[in-house]
């Protein structure tokens, strides 16, 4: 029996109640089952008569003694004690407890996904970076953190659409290109422009598709290396992205955006709205009205369109996409966008609280990581990735919150000791994958026959269950708060909690012990650990290692 299954079985004893006139209450859609913090108080635990019961008009402990009489007779529930006010704790027996080893096993990569976000539409941005040189360590926490985000908000039932905004527009590009064209021609660094040995690559690259670049003037040539400049960076940093493990759905042009005509109509849109005022000869947008410190400049008094008039238009966008929730992931110095992005929401017409969300990440440090000898000034992203790994960068950077800063330790990364928390879960995953192995060599077989789920009875299996029957749950908390360090932890505890229930129950025989349906059954568990594992880390993006 499911967490899932057990709360289905409280909401219908509820039903079956008000149905027989024993309570009457409103019901509500689910009811929590939570882990009792010792397992002396069963397998799960109910707060649910607190909840209801003086909504019911009676205490909360008859109410739980009118639903305790009930859950006895549930098939799988073995016992229900009320504590205190009214507290439930239900004990399953043990064939109910151990049956959610075949039912993981069965459901494979789908166990975990939920419905709780059916219905949301969304749109994600996040890493963003200028297409003017390589991704760096300022954008590796919310690479990593914004696509575990999109997989959790998937696996939770939300229709998202990751997207990266290419900040393709205005002088940066012209910049750009000419520390390209300096650096073909042995010129000094332009005022404000691009050093670093990646400048080289990108003019070597831009010669080698346009050899007559280098005899051409400034004026004329600046336009053919601006494209192809920009089209080798943006290159790189797919390239980047993808050894990262991280996919856009979209990449999103702000040049494009210009071109269209986008942002003199989001200046009409919101002139409509009754948002707009002309002062000192500027357009203004009245984002005051709606929290931000400040009005805003949409268009300069010289016609010059500003920063915030994109961002504006990129608002718009999204909403005519139809994108009912936008998010934003903004980096640790962008605290100041989050209430004119809210308010640009509010002037659009859209709710703030309920059709943006502009989440912040903190800075990240790693300990002895050198600046990039391709960038000169910065610490890149592929040679973070070329020195620990994909699979340890993304895995600590999702163990933590958002919001704190984090101080990677590369040495620690690298062990392969359990002091190590993404070598303990992987290796919790090869270990069960060898187990499997093991099994079948020695013939045991996970046979739907030789499943006796009444044989689960160790304390250890008992933990083990009740962690494996959490993680909808835990994928449904992390979607809907944004927090995809919940199924790191997570993932720790489950392979603590393998690797002591490996210690205590043999799944295989003892020499040429004969083999019995105890040791069948522990396969369906050692295999049912391995999919929660798998697919936990899966949402992280971190592989699952069949060896190790």
């Amino acid at each position: 029996m499911t967490p899932e299954e057990l709360s289905a079985a409280i909401s219908a004893c509820l039903t079956q109640a008000v149905a027989d006139g024993d309570i009457s209450v409103d019901i509500p859609d689910t009811v929590r089952v939570d882990r009792p913090k010792s397992r002396e108080h069963g397998d799960w635990a109910t707060n649910i008569a607190l909840q209801l019961g003086k909504k019911a008009g009676m205490a909360p402990r008859d109410f739980a003694t009118i639903l305790a009489e009930r859950l006895r007779q549930v098939p799988g529930i073995g016992a229900v004690d009320i504590a205190g006010p009214g507290f439930l704790n239900i004990t399953l027996d043990a064939a109910a407890a151990g049956e959610l080893a075949r039912s993981i096993v069965q459901a494979g990569e789908a166990y975990g996904q939920n419905q709780a976000l059916t219905g949301h539409v969304v749109n994600m941005e996040f890493v963003s970076a200028n297409p003017t040189g390589p991704l760096h360590i300022g954008h590796t926490r919310w690479a990593a953190l914004g696509d575990a985000i999109a997989r959790v908000l998937r696996a939770s039932g939300a229709q998202v659409t990751s997207e990266y905004y290419i900040n393709d527009a205005g002088n940066q590009m012209n910049v750009f290109a000419t520390s390209v064209y300096n650096r073909m021609h042995g010129l000094p660094v332009p005022e404000g422009g691009y050093p670093g040995q990646y400048i080289k690559e990108l003019a070597d690259v831009v010669l080698a598709q346009a050899p007559e670049l280098a005899e051409a003037e400034l004026g004329a040539a600046l336009p053919q290396i601006r494209e192809l400049a920009y089209a080798a960076q943006m290159a790189d940093i797919k390239s980047t992205l993808q050894d990262f493990g991280v996919s856009f759905d979209v990449f999103f042009s702000e040049a494009k955006l210009h071109e269209a005509g986008a942002v003199a109509d989001a200046v009409a849109r919101l002139r409509e709205q009754g948002h707009i005022f002309d002062q000192d000869g500027a357009v203004w947008l009245r984002t005051t009205d709606f929290g931000d410190d400040k009005d805003r400049v949409l268009i300069r008094a010289n016609g010059e369109p500003t920063y915030f008039a994109a961002d504006a238009a990129y608002y718009l966008s999204k909403k005519d996409r139809g994108f009912i929730e936008k998010i934003y992931l903004l980096g640790a110095d962008h605290h100041g966008y989050v209430n004119r992005l809210k308010a640009i929401a509010a002037c659009a017409g859209d709710d703030k609280e309920k059709n943006i969300e502009v989440l912040i990440g903190q800075l990240i440090s790693v300990n002895g990581a050198k600046l990039s000898k391709r960038a000169g000034n910065i610490i890149e992203l592929r040679d973070l990735i070329n020195w620990l790994g994909a699979d340890a960068l993304r895995y600590s950077l999702a163990r933590y919150p958002a919001d704190s800063p984090i101080a990677l330790d590369p040495e620690q990364l690298k062990k392969n000791t359990n002091d190590n928390p993404v070598f303990y879960v992987q290796y919790a995953h090869a270990r069960s994958r060898a187990a499997a192995r093991t099994a079948a060599e020695k013939g045991v077989e996970r046979t739907a026959q030789g499943f006796d789920a009444s044989l689960l009875t160790h304390r250890s299996e008992n933990e083990l269950l009740a962690l494996l029957g959490q993680f909808p749950s835990v994928v449904a908390s992390a979607a809907q708060l944004r927090e995809p360090h919940r199924i790191a932890r997570y993932l720790e505890q489950v392979a603590g909690a393998y690797h002591s229930w490996y210690g205590a129950c043999r799944v295989t025989p003892i020499g040429d012990g004969a083999i019995e349906p105890v040791h069948t059954t522990r396969v369906w568990l050692n295999d049912a650990t391995t999919t929660v594992l798998a697919n936990g880390l899966r949402l992280l993006g971190v592989t699952a290692p069949e060896r190790m």
